[in-house]
């Protein structure tokens, strides 16, 4: 059975509307069927008793022998035309029904009426009663007997006619198969129009939703279309869900800076005041205030980055960045000849701030060049609608798998010979978890290491 709750709005509504329509077209069908056949069966047994009225009205009664009248109907000569009848009478002692006079259609046959019909009949005499029984060749028949008395007949007499109801059911049939196709051809033009009646209806909604999308990818800032009575209300809430939001991110903002700034001023002045005397207190004071001070700017760079992946109107083009970047890095390690290939489409964007993309593609980039020996490629891509991936190469000595993890935790320096604070790609790690990205190292087909960034896109 369906779970409805679990699927769209709007296969919720055409299911449903398909269910029903079906079990009113079923319905429908059925009854028109049962209503043309009762119709048939109705003319049919009209025609039945105009033939054993027939009967009777001339039969005649001479010395006490009954006489069936002479009928012009050719059916009724012709064996076993389809068209019978038979006269009856019930012999005094009761029991069955002798047969007095029958149509020559009958050939050597002779019609069966049932016992609880021919019961029916002593109970309501003179009235016609209508009935189905078997004929010749074991055909099914409609039949229609009257019990009556004749003057001057000292017994009961039956009349009954029947004609075979082959041509009723097969006309019913055949109805019942063209409504059958008529209802389909109905049913699939009903459930036509209520997809296109839905997909109408719900084209504001559609509408909302993908406003909704631009707003989280960076195209607009607010919901902007007109809508129907209904969905007017919802757009004002998340109009104001959006607001809120960016209040909250802008005081959050405003309490990291302004906690930065508060710790970041005393922490300086115990850093220079303990360079300015010299002994071993000075060495172990400048040493806890440096790590204070990398403590202080972790916690807040994660605050900051944690507070912007909640924006969702930040794009940054992504190519300026990375033309940027090549050129810095190139005059930096300019001593060692480093040249970087980049590669970056036009239209790709970085959902989240310059600044904290130039961290992220920044610190790989400059790690790269510092490890290579000479060269380094970077490339940006769009992964999928909502992702971005920059892959930076290069080729240097690389590291064995069994380090890749530990590169990324903090602090974790890979040769205690080369300058560095080690922070480098664990400060990226913590930015791209934060934007709900990724940061995996492998090894590159330069022959150095792989890092491989997996970021928020938004679309261009």
């Amino acid at each position: 059975m369906w779970d409805l709750s679990k699927r769209s709005l709007v296969r919720r509504l055409v299911l449903l509307a398909a269910a029903w329509n079906l079990v009113v077209l079923v319905l429908a069908g059925v009854f028109l069927t049962a209503q043309f056949r009762d119709a048939a069966i109705r003319r049919f047994d009209q025609s039945l008793a105009v033939l054993t009225d027939d009967l009777y009205a001339g039969s005649t009664v001479d010395d006490g022998v009954l006489k069936a009248p002479v009928l012009t109907d050719i059916r009724a000569t012709r064996a076993y035309s389809g068209r019978y009848w038979t006269i009856f009478d019930q012999p005094a002692g009761g029991g069955g029904l002798n047969v007095i006079e029958r149509s020559r259609s009958l050939f050597d046959s002779d019609l069966t009426i049932p016992v609880e019909q021919s019961e029916r009949l002593m109970a309501e005499p003179g009235k016609t009663l209508y009935f189905d029984l078997k004929g010749p060749q074991n055909r099914p028949l409609r039949a229609a007997a009257l019990l009556a008395r004749l003057p001057g007949y000292p017994r009961p007499v039956v009349f009954i006619a029947a004609e075979d109801r082959s041509p009723i059911d097969a006309d019913a049939d055949r109805f019942g198969r063209i409504t059958t196709f008529a209802l389909v051809i109905l049913g699939g033009g009903l459930i036509a129009a209520v997809v296109v009646q839905v997909r109408v209806g719900l084209v504001p909604l559609f509408r909302l939703r993908r406003e909704v999308a631009s707003v989280r990818r960076g195209k607009a800032e607010k919901l902007e279309g007109n809508y129907p009575e209904e969905l007017a209300p919802l757009a004002v809430e998340l109009n104001a869900l959006l607001s809120h939001n960016q209040e909250v991110v802008e005081r959050q903002r405003t309490h990291v800076g302004n906690l930065a700034h508060a710790l970041k001023t005393p922490l300086s002045v115990m850093l220079t005041e303990a360079g300015q005397r010299p002994g071993a207190l000075a060495e172990v004071v400048e040493r806890q205030a440096q790590t204070m001070r990398e403590q202080v700017d972790h916690h807040l760079r994660r605050a900051r980055a944690a507070a912007r992946s909640q924006t969702s109107g930040e794009r940054t083009p992504v190519e300026p960045i990375m033309d940027e970047l090549a050129v810095t890095l190139e005059r930096i390690f300019q001593d060692k000849g480093v040249q970087i290939d980049w590669r970056c489409p036009d239209d790709l964007c970085f959902q989240g701030e310059r600044q904290d993309f130039m961290e992220l593609a920044g610190n790989v980039m400059e790690n790269a060049g510092k490890w290579c020996k000479g060269k380094v490629r970077a490339e940006a891509v769009a992964s999928s609608p909502e992702q971005m991936t920059l892959t930076v190469d290069d080729d240097g000595p690389g590291l064995p798998p069994d380090r890749w993890i530990d590169a990324l935790k903090r602090g974790q320096r890979m040769d205690e010979h080369t300058p560095g604070s080690g922070l480098g790609l664990s400060i990226v790690d913590e930015l791209a978890r934060a934007y709900g990205g990724s940061v995996t190292l492998g090894a590159s087909p330069l022959g150095g290491l792989r890092v491989t960034l997996v970021l928020p896109r938004s679309e261009g």
